[in-house]
């Protein structure tokens, strides 16, 4: 299967550069998997296309202002490191721009001192890993100095952080937003409580490796980056009583969708469990969880544009996508959202 198989023409214009003054006046594309038809609504609408009984899956993770600018030591050349998961209590594994300042044993400091840092080893891979060192609670400090690492995609500047989080945000760690769930409101939850729907959580931190392009030609030779999950007992309990009685779980994002394929058994049940995952999803694949699926418009050629036709039907998306770009969607992670319903 080629890469090139999943390309589709998308005018910059339609990259969404901020997020709605409203989460949930977003446009919804209403996909049929089955029929391949296509309906228009708005996320509001979403309590429409739900029944009681169904579980929506929600990925509780929260973003860290993981983007920190400083200076070396020695010559207070500038740097900037990107972090992107945690190894140990004060030790990360980073980006940093530019590399070459970045060598082992290289020193930097963060807000006049407030943050210093220590390279101690440089992966295969490129990356860093560095040690941290601070008086205090290193979350605060991060808060203090940390600017929000906005996708490449997005030139302007983010006025208020919370619009990158969803509203159920929880757990620390993610890189990037799991932007699927950016359309809920509080009210929007509350209102599909109360019709009968039930909603479970689990966290999967998003790394920046999301936004890494396919480099290969053929599909199957890319290699997956790898991202932390985990999922309680009480919320796989949930998730299985709905499997048991033939009930829908409505996956919300392809982060929750990629924790769930991953935890599951042959027959979509789940269990408490948590570790690294690089299950990489495209057609040709079997879900045995996940029934239905949230999600927003992804880059041409991604990962997340093959995990979404893996679901749908190559055919179905790529003329849904090309649908949303006639009819001017806005695209990506502040973009307009798509229920591939059954």
């Amino acid at each position: 299967m080629k890469v090139e198989d999943f390309y589709f023409d998308l005018p910059e214009e339609l990259i969404a550069q901020h997020p709605l003054e409203k989460r949930d006046s977003s446009r919804l594309l209403v996909l049929d998997k089955k029929t391949g038809e296509i309906n228009h609504q708005h996320f509001g609408d979403l309590p429409d296309f739900l029944k009681k009984g169904d579980v929506l899956v929600l990925n509780d993770t929260r973003v860290i202002p993981a983007r920190l600018l400083g200076v070396k030591e020695d010559t207070e050349g500038k740097i900037e490191f990107l972090l992107l998961n945690r190894k140990m209590l004060d030790t990360y594994e980073c980006l940093a721009k530019p590399g070459k300042r970045a060598r082992k044993g290289a020193k930097f400091i963060f807000g006049e001192g407030l943050l210093t840092a220590e390279v101690v080893d440089v992966l295969e891979n490129g990356n860093r890993i560095v040690k941290f060192s601070y008086d205090g609670v290193f979350e605060e400090i991060l808060d203090r100095l940390g600017e929000m690492p906005l996708p490449p995609y997005i030139k302007e500047k983010l006025e208020d952080r919370e619009r990158y989080q969803t509203v159920y945000s929880r757990e620390e760690g993610s890189a990037a937003a799991p932007t699927a769930g950016l359309h809920f409101t509080k009210e929007l939850l509350d209102k599909l409580q109360s019709m009968g729907v039930q909603t479970a959580f689990l966290t999967l931190h998003v790394g920046l490796g999301t936004f890494r392009p396919v480099k290969v030609e053929s599909v199957e030779n890319h290699d997956m980056h790898e991202e932390f999950y985990s999922l309680d007992a009480k919320n796989a309990e949930i998730i299985n009583n709905a499997k048991n009685e033939g009930r829908r779980i409505i996956s919300v994002g392809t982060t929750s969708t990629r924790t769930l394929e991953t935890i599951a058994d042959e027959k979509g049940f789940v269990r408490e469990a948590s570790g690294y995952t690089k299950i990489f999803i495209y057609p040709g694949y079997r879900f045995k969880c996940v029934d239905c699926l949230i999600t927003n418009f992804h880059l041409p050629e991604s990962t997340l544009i093959m995990l979404v036709s893996a679901l749908a039907g190559q055919e179905n998306v790529m003329r849904a996508y090309r649908t949303a770009v006639k009819e001017k969607y806005r695209f990506f992670s502040f973009g307009d959202s798509m229920l591939i319903k059954e």
